[in-house]
């Protein structure tokens, strides 16, 4: 089947002759090849949705003989970074024959661990609840999408007709069914009943196509999903204007920047009542098409269709009753405003629970929303990480593209409030849940970290990263930043980091660090002050720009951050740590010392100030004291070094053993030693104190703080 990159207009052509030549053979590589092609168009299938698999003949390791076994995507998994040790693989008659003790749809789940008695491979991928949609049906290799076209017809009221006279009754119609057992039976009879057909549509659902190689399910499934996109194409405008029309006109980017700024911590702090939550803003044009047109009032409470939507997203959003334009300057009014609108979605999340509950159905879950829209400016989202959080938003621009189509070509329909609940508190469902890992001490926390692309910064981003927070690195070297940035994501991924230009003694910087962390992750938490330089001369050398500098970005940098920070944490109501790297030396007098010594010492006791002022708003404030961390830091610059070693006699080859040997550990101290006392502060263990010193210097008697 030859097919040109040019036949396709709504889709991606991506295969690639050559490297697909290089697999030939190998039905599970082409597999997998297959399904990241398919995962790198998210008009194809959106994050984590969907499922491929492919039907090989091997050998049986027990008795040598040549069986069927499936391949296909396990649980949890998605294509677009599908690898081998992703898939599960089972003997395709044993799959089948579970039919012989299927007792029907009322015992569907006791199906998913029969499917262990399948299992090919052991040491391959636990089966998804998809498996039996693809092993009754006979074809080699199978693609399972959930692409928006697709599923705009599918969640369309008179969806089935439209399918029957598109595509001209080769692709078939199954009506929804909540995914398992039976809807794999449901599958078969459909092709048993349509001989011929390629591929089948399930309603509210999805899109099942296949074909007898990679390369011919590859195609087939492209032809299919362009013709759904092209016919919706055609019908917008016919019925009128699309969502009926602009209700509203959208602010200017850079006003949506500012409202969203100025909002999101407010936000956060309502849907963060349960559980601290990172959050994600998007203006993207699709969305504001939607929420500043005439249809959104209708729309927005019949809430998604495909279950990979709702189950991202919730069960509907919630729609702010603010102007484009407001004044949001006044914080207590703004929040007196929303709560009643919070408490609104609350209790209808509560009725939904409470009305469509089982006896064995799992405890009610956050009744917060995960969606929010705010007509005229964007949509923002909230869920327990940032890469959550982000997909959520992808997949209700999923669900705005359905609404878009459906209504275009015939009346969008949404799933059953029955059936959505009984999707999203499935009891499989929530064994998946109770299977992941636990929390880690720092999940949910937004942290910005001064001076963080390299040494103590460097560290402590590290660190907070590894216990699950979200990181706003940040440097006035962009050249430095660039490259913390690049180790940062490659390391941790691009959902774990941000990246902005701060020097803390420009407050335009400082503004501009705060909104991109807003703009982020939604707000912040988590504050550690740990720009500085150092500077060592005698009395007698010291110069009026000298000291100004030190003040500068040690005493005035810390106290600006800082005041920027406490505006964000009030907004959230959630508390907050802050969190201030000072220095033995102010508690220590020296030699040659006197402006950065002076400028510590007003380092530690504004901490003390901040910590009793913030108290009340549960916001710590607590410092740590390191000395003579040598290793990676810009202290060492600038003259310090030769300074220092000037001032105790020796060379500054010598200064580390000369600062280990002073010590009454004799320990030299790196910037991880720094790192886990910022984390014993901000971990969970120390919650109720503030206003302290923890030293970390190797034990010097003169910085003894009582």
């Amino acid at each position: 089947m030859a097919t040109s990159t040019t036949e396709f207009k709504h889709v991606s052509y991506l295969w690639d002759d050559e490297k697909a030549a290089a697999l030939a053979g190998d039905e599970v590589a082409l597999l997998i090849y297959r399904s990241n092609l398919l995962g790198a168009d998210l008009r194809l299938t959106n994050y984590g949705g969907g499922n491929t698999s492919c039907k090989v003949i091997d050998k049986d390791p027990l008795t040598g003989q040549q069986v069927e076994v499936m391949w296909i995507k396990g649980s949890g998994g998605d294509i677009g970074t599908l690898k081998k040790s992703g898939l599960a693989a089972l003997y395709v008659d044993r799959l089948r024959s579970l039919k012989n003790v299927y007792r029907g749809i009322e015992y569907e789940d006791e199906m998913v661990e029969l499917f262990n008695h399948s299992i090919f491979d052991l040491a391959s991928k636990a089966p998804s609840i998809d498996t039996p949609l693809h092993g009754f049906l006979p074809f080699k290799h199978i693609d399972h999408l959930h692409p928006d076209a697709a599923i705009a017809i599918a969640a369309a009221k008179d969806g089935e007709k439209i399918t029957k006279e598109l595509f001209g009754g080769t692709i078939g119609w199954v009506g929804w069914q909540r995914p398992g057992f039976d809807l794999g039976l449901q599958l078969k009879e459909c092709l048993d009943n349509n001989p011929g057909i390629r591929g089948i549509m399930l309603g509210s659902h999805g899109l099942f196509t296949w074909g007898d190689t990679a390369y011919e399910s590859y195609i087939n499934t492209l032809e299919v999903i362009e013709k759904c996109a092209e016919y919706l194409e055609q019908n917008y405008g016919k019925k009128g204007p699309v969502f009926g029309g602009q209700k509203l006109e959208s602010a200017t980017e850079e006003n949506r920047k500012k409202q969203a700024i100025a909002l999101a911590p407010i936000l956060r702090g309502f849907c963060s009542s349960n559980t601290r939550m990172i959050g994600h803003f998007t203006d993207d044009t699709r969305v504001l098409e939607y929420i500043n047109s005439n249809d959104l009032e209708r729309l927005a409470p019949m809430g998604t269709s495909c279950p990979d939507h709702f189950l991202r997203t919730k069960i509907s959003p919630l729609v702010l009753s603010l102007q484009r334009d407001e004044d949001l300057s006044d914080v207590n009014a703004i929040k007196e405003k929303l709560a009643p609108s919070f408490a609104e979605y609350r209790k209808m999340y509560g009725d939904y629970y409470n009305t469509c509950k089982h006896a064995n159905s799992p405890a009610i879950r956050d009744a917060n929303p995960v969606v929010i829209l705010y007509p005229g400016v964007g949509m923002f989202t909230f869920a327990k990480d940032k890469q959550t959080a982000r997909v959520a938003a992808e997949f209700y621009i999923n669900a705005i593209n359905v609404m878009k189509g459906a209504e275009a070509i015939s009346e969008y329909t949404s799933l059953p409030r029955q059936e959505a609940f009984d999707i999203e508190y499935w009891l499989l469902e929530e064994a998946k849940l109770q299977r992941m890992p636990k929390p880690k001490a720092l999940s949910g926390r937004v942290a910005l970290i001064t001076g963080s692309a390299g040494g103590i910064g460097k560290a402590i981003a590290k660190k907070f990263i590894e216990e699950g927070a979200v990181v706003v690195l940040n440097d006035m070297n962009a050249e430095r930043l660039a490259g913390a940035g690049e180790e940062f994501r490659s390391q941790f991924g691009k959902d774990s980091v941000a990246t902005t230009l701060l020097d803390v003694t420009n407050q335009e910087q400082i503004d501009q660090a705060f909104a991109e962390a807003v703009l982020a992750f939604g707000g912040v938490d988590l504050i550690v002050n740990n720009a500085g330089l150092s500077i060592s001369k005698t009395i007698a050398d010291h110069q009026e720009k000298d000291w100004d500098i030190l003040y500068d970005v040690l005493v005035k940098g810390q106290f600006f951050v800082t005041q920027a920070a406490v505006k964000i944490m009030k907004k959230q109501d959630n508390g907050g740590d802050i969190i201030n790297i000072v220095s033995k030396n102010a508690l220590v007098s020296g030699p040659n010392n006197a402006g950065y010594g002076s400028a510590k010492a007003a380092q530690l006791h504004l901490s003390r100030l901040n910590a009793a002022e913030l108290g009340p708003d549960k916001i710590r404030v607590n410092v740590v004291n390191p000395d003579a961390v040598i290793s990676d830091s810009n202290i060492w610059a600038g003259g310090w070094a030769e300074g220092r070693a000037k001032a105790y006699g020796v060379s500054v080859a010598e200064l580390p053993a000369y600062y280990a040997k002073r010590t009454l550990l004799n320990e030299i101290i790196l910037p991880d030693d720094i790192a886990n006392a910022c984390f014993a502060f901000a971990g969970g263990l120390l919650s109720k104190s503030t206003g302290n010193v923890l030293n970390v210097d190797g034990g010097i008697a003169a910085a003894f703080v009582r």
